[in-house]
C-alpha cells in the first residue's frame, strides 16, 4: 500500500502562526477535503505536502517512488508554449517523440521509397510502442476535450484565464500520480465539467487531496475531511455532510468537558482560598492540581462572521430591461432581451462561459452602456457590487483605513451603530490585525474583507459575482443566512449548485448568440429538466428513420427516378466504405517495417475517406428532398 506520511508540521508568515505540530496520513484511494476558514492555511498545506513550499518545521515521508501532481489556485505558464505542450510539460520525451512521429509522416508523403525515412518511421513507432506514447497522447485529447479545450495547438497565452486553468487541471489528471492535489479544482468550470470531473475523480485510483468552496462536489467526492481550525487539525470519517454531523458532535463534547473541568476548577479555588493549614503531601497535590487547571484554557464557543448589517429603503421601482441588446466584435449577448426584476427578488444568471453573466451584471450595475434598449433604475435603488476582481482594493492601505473610506459607523438590521473596527472584528479580524496592510492578507481573507466593504455600502440591491470562489464554506454559510433575511433584491452569477439552490428562487439562463430565457425554480431542478430535454431530443433523433414520411406541398420537388435508385444504394455504399476505411486502419498499424505496403494503404485511405466525404454530402442532399416531399 502506497502512503505518505505527515509529521509535526509548522507554519508561520511574520507574526501569524498558521499551525504547529499537524500531523496525518494519506493512503491509496482516501479522497480528502481541506476545510477551514480563510486564513487558517488551506493552500499553503497544500503547498507544503506537494513540495512547493517549506515548512518552519516537520518531516514528510512516503513510500518508494511516490508520485504527486498538483494544481494551484493560479498556475504558471509559458504562453508561447501549445496547449499539448503545456500538458506534457512542453519540451518533454513524449512531446519531442510526438514532434518527431509527425515530422517522419510528412516526409514519408514526400518520398516513400527513401531507406532513411522508412527506417526513420520504423524507429519512431518502436520508442512510441515503448512508451506507451499513442495512449498517452489519445488520453491528453480526450481529457482536454472533456474540460472545454479543442484546439491542441493553440498557444497557451491566448486562452482566457478560465481557460488555462482547464488545461492545468488536464495536466494533473493525465499524470495519474499517487497523489492528486487539487486547489479550487471547480472555479471557472460550468456544471457539466464540474458533474464529470466528479465521476472522473471517483473513479481514479490514487489518493486525493483538495480545497473547495462547492459544497456538492465536496459531499459527492471526499470519503474524508481534514479540518484546520485555529492551528490544529481534526480528522473525519466520511463526506461533507458526514464531517458537519461529526463535528457537531465533537464541539459538544468539547464544551462538555470544559464545563466538568470549570466546576472542578472552582472547587479547588474554594480549597485554595481557604487556605491549608498543614502543608502534607496530599495537599500539595491538590495545589499542584489547582495549579495546572488554571493553566488550562478550554474551548470557546466559535466565532462567526456576523453580517447583521442594514439595507437602504427600496421602492416599487427596482430595475427592468427593455429590449436591451449587446455585443462584442459581431457576436451578441444579448438581444432585444426584455426583464422585469421587482422588490424582494433572488435571481441567479446562469450560462456557459462566454455567454455574458458578467456583462448583463455590469449594464444592470451602469458600468457598461447596452448598445440599443433601456435599463431602467427605480430612483430608491442603491446597488452594492461584489466583483470576481477586488477592483479598488489598494494592498498598501491597512484594513482598518480601507474599511473606513466606505463608512466610520455602521447600522445593523437590529438598528445598532457600530464601528468599523467592530465590523472588522465581527468578520473575523481580530482587533490586533486591524493595522495589517492588505498585501499581507491571503487570497480568502481579501475577498472577506472587500464582501464587507460591499456590504457597508448599506445597498438594497446586491449584484454579486461569483461570491463562492476563494470564500470559506463558514463565509459561505453566513451569506447565504444574511441573503435569506436581506430585505433588498439579489442578483447572482455563480457556477456554485449549492449556493443556487439555497438563494435563488428563479434564473435568467443565457444560451449564447443572444438567446435568453427565464426560469421558476431552483437550479438543479434547471439542470434535471435540460438533461431530460436532451434525452428525449437524442431519442427522437435516433428513431427519425422509423417514422412515417409527413405528406408535403406538391409544388416541392421530388426524386428523380435515377435519384431514387442513388437514395436506395447510398446508405449500403457510405456503410461498405466506412468498413474498409476501417480496415485500411488496422492494416496500416499492422504492417510493421514494409514501407512501401505502408506508403500504399495510406494513399488508399485517403482516396476512400474522400470518396467516403462525397458520398455523405451527397446523402445530405438527397435526404433533404427526401424530407421535403
Amino acid at each position: 500500500m502506497k502512503m505518505i506520511t505527515i509529521e509535526n508540521l509548522s507554519k508561520s508568515y511574520a507574526e501569524k502562526q498558521l499551525f504547529e505540530g499537524l500531523s496525518c496520513s494519506i493512503t491509496d484511494n482516501e479522497r480528502i477535503g481541506v476545510i477551514g476558514v480563510n486564513g487558517t492555511g488551506k493552500s499553503t498545506f497544500l503547498k507544503i505536502i506537494a513540495g512547493a513550499e517549506e515548512a518552519d518545521a516537520g518531516s514528510i515521508s512516503s513510500s518508494k517512488g511516490f508520485t504527486i501532481s498538483y494544481l494551484p489556485q493560479q498556475p504558471d505558464f509559458v504562453e508561447k508554449k501549445t496547449v499539448l505542450e503545456q500538458v506534457f510539460h512542453g519540451d518533454t520525451p513524449l512531446i519531442r517523440l510526438l514532434k518527431e512521429y509527425e515530422e517522419v509522416l510528412l516526409q514519408l508523403e514526400k518520398d516513400s521509397s527513401n531507406p532513411k525515412v522508412q527506417e526513420s518511421l520504423y524507429q519512431v513507432q518502436q520508442r512510441m510502442d515503448a512508451s506507451n506514447a499513442w495512449e498517452a497522447n489519445s488520453n491528453a485529447k480526450a481529457v482536454l476535450t472533456k474540460l472545454g479545450i479543442h484546439d491542441f495547438d493553440r498557444f497557451v497565452g491566448e486562452l482566457s484565464g478560465g481557460q488555462k486553468k482547464r488545461v492545468a487541471l488536464a495536466q494533473c489528471l493525465i499524470e495519474t500520480p499517487d497523489l492528486l492535489i487539487l486547489d479550487e479544482p471547480t472555479n471557472h468550470l460550468d456544471y457539466e465539467t464540474i458533474k464529470w470531473l466528479e465521476e472522473y475523480l471517483s473513479r481514479y485510483n490514487g489518493a486525493l487531496l483538495l480545497v473547495t468552496h462547492d459544497r456538492y462536489f465536496l459531499d459527492r467526492v471526499t470519503n474524508r475531511i481534514l479540518e484546520l481550525d485555529e492551528g490544529a487539525l481534526y480528522s473525519y470519517t466520511g463526506n461533507y455532510g458526514d464531517f458537519l454531523e461529526a463535528k457537531a458532535v465533537r464541539e459538544e463534547q468539547e464544551l462538555a468537558s470544559e464545563s466538568k473541568r470549570q466546576n472542578l476548577y472552582r472547587r479547588e479555588l474554594a480549597w485554595i482560598r481557604r487556605g491549608a493549614k498543614a502543608r502534607t503531601t496530599k495537599q500539595k497535590a491538590r495545589i499542584q492540581r489547582f495549579e495546572d487547571l488554571d493553566k488550562v484554557s478550554g474551548p470557546v464557543d466559535k466565532e462567526k462572521v456576523d453580517i447583521s448589517i442594514g439595507g437602504s429603503r427600496l421602492g416599487k421601482k427596482v430595475l427592468e430591461l427593455k429590449a436591451v441588446s449587446k455585443s462584442f466584435g459581431g457576436h451578441y449577448l444579448l438581444k432585444d432581451f426584455s426583464f422585469l426584476i421587482k422588490p424582494g427578488d433572488r435571481i441567479g444568471i446562469v450560462g456557459n462561459n462566454g455567454t455574458g453573466k458578467s456583462t448583463l451584471l455590469n449594464m444592470l450595475a451602469g458600468r457598461l452602456e447596452v448598445d440599443s434598449g433601456e435599463v431602467e433604475v427605480g430612483s430608491t435603488v442603491k446597488i452594492g457590487y461584489y466583483t470576481q476582481e477586488n477592483e479598488d482594493m489598494n494592498d498598501n492601505l491597512r484594513m482598518i483605513e480601507y474599511i473606513k473610506e466606505t463608512a466610520e459607523v455602521i447600522k445593523t438590521l437590529d438598528g445598532k451603530v457600530i464601528s468599523a473596527s467592530q465590523m472588522l472584528e465581527r468578520f473575523l479580524f481580530p482587533g490586533h490585525t486591524h493595522g495589517t496592510p492588505i498585501r499581507k492578507l491571503s487570497g480568502g481573507e481579501k475577498r472577506r474583507l472587500y464582501l464587507l466593504k460591499v456590504l457597508m455600502s448599506e445597498p438594497n440591491v446586491l449584484l454579486l459575482d461569483e461570491p463562492t470562489n476563494d470564500l470559506d464554506t463558514q463565509t459561505l454559510t453566513v451569506l447565504e443566512d444574511y441573503i435569506e433575511d436581506f430585505p433588498g433584491v439579489v442578483i447572482t452569477v455563480s457556477h456554485d449548485r449549492y449556493f443556487l439552490d439555497k438563494i435563488t428562487e428563479q434564473l435568467i439562463v443565457l444560451k449564447g448568440s443572444g438567446l435568453a430565457s427565464h426560469y421558476y425554480g431552483s437550479y438543479t431542478d434547471f439542470l434535471e429538466q435540460e438533461s431530460q430535454s436532451v434525452k428525449e431530443t437524442s431519442t427522437k433523433s435516433t428513431n427519425v428513420d422509423k417514422q412515417e414520411p409527413v405528406a408535403s406541398s406538391p409544388k416541392k420537388r421530388k426524386l428523380t427516378y435515377m435519384e431514387q435508385k442513388e437514395w436506395a444504394e447510398i446508405e449500403g455504399e457510405i456503410s461498405d466504405l466506412e468498413e474498409k476505411c476501417e480496415q485500411l486502419e488496422t492494416s496500416i498499424a499492422q504492417a510493421g517495417s514494409d514501407y512501401g505496403k505502408i506508403h500504399s494503404l495510406m494513399a488508399e485511405q485517403k482516396e476512400k475517406t474522400e470518396e467516403l466525404e462525397r458520398l455523405i454530402e451527397r446523402w445530405s442532399e438527397l435526404s433533404e428532398i427526401v424530407e421535403g416531399q
